[in-house]
Parts: structure tokens; C-alpha cells; sequence
């Protein structure tokens, strides 16, 4: 970090007065009480200056947080069940941050994936001694806009996860760079969760290979403690974090290989590429451990899949993961479309009623996402998060600022007008190189 400074940390709150209520929080977002860190980056140079830039920012957020105003809230326990979470909406404020840093956007190289360099634009967004913090004591959004030392910007944001999912993170933003122009919103919030809902009494009507039970009977609270205090340390996370770049022509490769045998009618960039990973990384990681069974998780927004869909601009968790699942054997020896097969099976079968069985068996069984043998991919580049324009400029790229374990991204490539794509995952030197190797054969 080079010569960073801190301008001023301020707290922003909704610039006129909002009912006091409390949000409901379903089993999908209370597995989801855990912060993310996402940068992103503009083209340069800025269209206004800094202090008009902040200026501009604070003003927004306070017009943005009369319809976001559980964003400004604190998660509280539950009135009806002191072992759950909810929002109480208090208007205690959000967070924001201006700094300068001589850092040069030059000097960053690439910007599509997490690195060490990412850490100063989120720098002053972690509060003294947080691990010894109560939950309810937490803002849910922390903001820092820095300067660089070239005169560019870069806008970070730290949030609470199990207020927003990336779709409702991706219109949040829209609304927020929308208000910086002094444009209207572009689409109202519906923060209502109670369409996700467990059933009373709960059905389990399909097995969840996806969730795993809780490994000791530590209440929610408690997990909300060892979250914080397990994220205050990311400095090893970098030192394993790779990236792989698959270009438009490999992943055309890919799909082909995937539809050789006529045995699938088509597939999606997605489930070709998914499948892939799935392969590559399992063989490298459980390489010995031929019966061992390997699970690739992938969130699926489910907003239209629950009857009845869920509103327009929907502001909540509504993603659940699929799954496909094989013994490691099974997965070096079976052909390429039974994997795509397996991915495309683990989309199918979320429907309503298996939605609904999956907030069951949590309302049930207190779980968690499975963590046995078992990687996240995320599809990062769908979110769109470069389409914003701010009124100091468009988003160039966005990114997340640390791979946490257990997560693999997909990123959009070095240029987003090719459709290529990087993989960014966590691997040891000799993991890397067999895995590239898998990627690019066949």
C-alpha cells in the first residue's frame, strides 16, 4: 500500500425519516451472514473531481437508503425466535470512506482477479477489534472511494451477504449510479422474504446432497463470531490463488467435445465450462482418492423457478445452489456429456417443490452449504456489474478482492468484447499446472 490516507469516514443514513420495521430473514439468507468484498475499477480519467465525486456519493446513498433502508439497518435477533436473525430497520447508517492512494492504475496490471494489491480500496472498511463485536453492533454496507495516485478512481463495497444476492447487489448498484447522475431510480426494491418462507409443518421431499449438517450445536450467533473473526486474516488466501484464461475458441472447443457424440442436444457455455472444472479439479485435488465423492455446487437464481415467482426487484437471497456429484473414478473415466449431463440434471431439478424442500431440511436441520469434498463455482461474469456508469465514469471491470476457500470464479476475460473467460481458484503450484493441462485437452 502506498502512502494510503484517509480523507474521512462518515456514517450515511436515509436523508429523511423511514418507518421503523424489521425484516425477516429466510433460511436461504441466514446461511449467507458472512461480509464480501468487491472492487471496481473506471475508465480513465474521471469526468468530475474528487471532492465533487464524494460529494455527489454521500448524496445518492442518503436518497438510495430511503428505499434501501434495511441496507442502513442492523441484524438483530429474532422477536418470535432468539436463535434466528432479522433486520431491524434503525437507519444506524451505512459507512463510507474516502481515500487517496499513489498507487496508479498502471501499476495494478491485471484487474480481473483477486490480489494483494485490491486490499488498500477496502483498507478502512473493518472496524478496530471487530472480531470482538456483537453482530448487532455491525453496518451491513461499508463503501470506500479512493483516489489514485494517476487521479482515477476506485469504488469498493463490503456488505453483509445474507442482505443481497449478486442479482440484487447488480440492481442496487444500478440504482446507485443512476442517483450519483441525479437520474430516478431504476428499479424499486422489495426487500419481502416471506415467499421463502419454511413450511409449517416442513416437508423434506428430496435428499440435499447440497447442505451439510452443523458440525457442532453452536447457534447462529456464535457462527456470526468465528465468521468475523476467521475473515480478519486474508493474507494467505492469495498466496494459492490462480487464474486460468480459457479463450473464446477453447470454450468453443469445449462445447463441441461436450456435443461430440450426439448423446446431448445442446448446452450452455456455463454447463460445458462447469462441467469441465468439475473434472479438472477434482482429479487434480482427490487425485489418489479414486472413491472419494466429489461435489461442484453452483448458485441458481431461483426468483422465477418458486410459484409464485418472486417480485420484481426482489432485494434478497434467492439463489440456491444446484449440484452435480460423482465418485472421483466415475469422473475420470466417464465421457464428457455424462458431466455436462450431471450439471444440467443439478439446474433441472430446481423446481418449486425442491426449493421449497431445501428451505425444509435447513429449517430442519440448522445446516450449512456442503463442505465435504465439495467447491463453489460462481458466475461472476453474469452479474454485469460493467454495464454502471457512475457520474465520474463507467465501470471498466469489477471483481471480487479476496477468493475465500472453497469458492471457484468464473471472471470475464482480459477483453470482454472476445467472451473469453478466467477461471480463478484456489490450487498449489504442481495442482495448477495438471489442472491447465486438463483445461486445455480434448
Amino acid at each position: 500500500m502506498e502512502n494510503l490516507n484517509l480523507i474521512e469516514k462518515i456514517v450515511v443514513r436515509p436523508e429523511m425519516a423511514t418507518d421503523r420495521r424489521r425484516i425477516f430473514l429466510s433460511n436461504i439468507d441466514l446461511g449467507l451472514v458472512v461480509y464480501q468484498e468487491s472492487v471496481s475499477f473506471f475508465d480513465d480519467p474521471p469526468q468530475v473531481g474528487f471532492a465533487e465525486a464524494r460529494e455527489k456519493l454521500y448524496v445518492a446513498l442518503g436518497k438510495l437508503f430511503i428505499h434501501y433502508d434495511f441496507f442502513a439497518g442492523r441484524l438483530v435477533p429474532s422477536l418470535e425466535d432468539s436463535q434466528r436473525l432479522e433486520i431491524d430497520c434503525n437507519c444506524a447508517g451505512v459507512v463510507v470512506v474516502a481515500a487517496t492512494t499513489e498507487t496508479r492504475l498502471s501499476q495494478l496490471g491485471e484487474l480481473m482477479a483477486p490480489k494483494p494489491e485490491f486490499r488498500q480500496f477496502v483498507a478502512f472498511l473493518r472496524e478496530e477489534n471487530e472480531e470482538q463485536m456483537e453482530i448487532k453492533d455491525m453496518p451491513l454496507l461499508y463503501i470506500q472511494l479512493t483516489q489514485l495516485g494517476c487521479g482515477g478512481l476506485v469504488f469498493a463495497s463490503r456488505y453483509n451477504h445474507c442482505v443481497l444476492d449478486g442479482v440484487a447487489v447488480r440492481e442496487f448498484q444500478a440504482n446507485m449510479a443512476a442517483l450519483t447522475r441525479s437520474k430516478d431510480m431504476v428499479i424499486m426494491p422489495n426487500p419481502d422474504r416471506t415467499l421463502f418462507k419454511a413450511r409449517n409443518p416442513p416437508k423434506i421431499s428430496h435428499p440435499h446432497h447440497e447442505y451439510s449438517k452443523p458440525i457442532d450445536d453452536l447457534n447462529l450467533l456464535t457462527i456470526c463470531h468465528k465468521i468475523n473473526a476467521a475473515a480478519s486474516d486474508q493474507s494467505s488466501l492469495y498466496d494459492r490463488t490462480r487464474l486460468v484464461y480459457l479463450s473464446p475458441h477453447r470454450i468453443a472447443n469445449i462445447k463441441k467435445a461436450a456435443l461430440r457424440d450426439g448423446k446431448l442436444r445442446n448446452c450452455t457455455t456455463f454447463q460445458a465450462v462447469a462441467a469441465k472444472i468439475w473434472k479438472a479439479r477434482s482429479i487434480v485435488v482427490e487425485m489418489e482418492e479414486n472413491e472419494r465423492i466429489s461435489t461442484m455446487l453452483f448458485p441458481v437464481d431461483c426468483r422465477k423457478r418458486v410459484v409464485p415467482p418472486a417480485a420484481i426487484g426482489f432485494a434478497g437471497n434467492a439463489l440456491i445452489p444446484g449440484f452435480a456429484r460423482a465418485s472421483v473414478r466415475e469422473i475420470k473415466e466417464v465421457e464428457d456429456y455424462v458431466l455436462v449431463r450431471k450439471v444440467q440434471e443439478g439446474l433441472d431439478r430446481l423446481d418449486d417443490e425442491y426449493v421449497r424442500s431445501s428451505i425444509d431440511w435447513l429449517e430442519v436441520n440448522k445446516g450449512m452449504l456442503c463442505r465435504e469434498n465439495c467447491f463453489s463455482l460462481v458466475a461472476w461474469w453474469r452479474l454485469g456489474l460493467e454495464e454502471d456508469e457512475f457520474v465520474w465514469g463507467k465501470v471498466k471491470c469489477s471483481t471480487p478482492v479476496v477468493l475465500k476457500p472453497g469458492l471457484v470464479y468464473l471472471l470475464p476475460g482480459p477483453k470482454y468484447d472476445e467472451g473469453g473467460l478466467n477461471i480463478c481458484l484456489e490450487l498449489d503450484d504442481d495442482q495448477i499446472k495438471e489442472f491447465h493441462r486438463l483445461m486445455m485437452e480434448g
